[in-house]
């Protein structure tokens, strides 16, 4: 698994305008190829009357999916610059949707390629992102008198606390780097007096 990628915190549109063309760009977080299909198909609604709906999406930590369309303009010359540039990015989980509004001025390939892949480029920098990292889940069972306090020592210390259940006995679930695993393992036995229990789980994404 990648160690971390890049996707932007929501949906969000940015337009540009190259030689009296309106270039429209629509970026989403997508989880899924279903999840990106769907926003595709709510933007092309939406400028049904626009000369050209391109898209591109990258699914999966390590880009396991990457699709891109042209849609009506010439070969290469709109998906694939956008698709390229967001792998150029790092993104991932993400769909971007440009829509173009013809001004009257032919562009040629070169000059499309720029305009598509240039306001990719632009939206994410006007839209922003931001890094996912991959941590490592955990389960901390503390007895009920230690509970809030080693609970507040998480939060203050900045570990990822993703969810607290008190039964006979709390357990927190934190999120780990992999590398601090071992480390932490020693700072909860120095704060709880090696009464707490530790286990550790599977692997999940979340932000840096």
């Amino acid at each position: 698994m990648q160690d971390e990628y890049r996707t932007v915190a929501g949906a969000g549109v940015h337009e540009t305008e190259v030689s009296r063309s309106r270039f429209l760009c629509a970026l989403a977080p997508a989880a899924s190829e279903q999840e990106a299909q769907d926003f595709i198909a709510s933007v092309r609604k939406e400028h049904a009357d626009a000369s050209h709906n391109c898209w591109a999406y990258v699914i999966g930590a390590d880009a396991s999916v990457q699709k891109a369309s042209d849609d009506g303009e010439p070969g290469g010359t709109a998906g694939v610059p956008m698709l390229q540039m967001l792998l150029r990015r790092d993104m991932r989980y993400v769909v971007a949707v440009v829509t173009r509004y013809f001004g009257g001025v032919k562009l040629g390939a070169g000059g499309l390629i720029r305009a598509y892949g240039g306001a990719v480029g632009e939206a994410l920098d006007a839209l922003g992102t931001h890094t996912r990292r991959r941590f490592r889940l955990a389960t901390v069972t503390v007895d009920h008198q230690r509970a809030g306090k080693l609970e507040n020592d998480l939060r203050t210390t900045g570990r990822e606390v993703r969810d607290v259940h008190y039964g006979e006995a709390v357990t927190i679930e934190v999120a780990l780097p992999d590398s601090e695993v071992d480390a932490f393992r020693s700072w909860l036995a120095d704060a709880t007096a090696g009464t707490a229990g530790f286990e550790t789980g599977g692997e999940a994404y979340g932000d840096a």
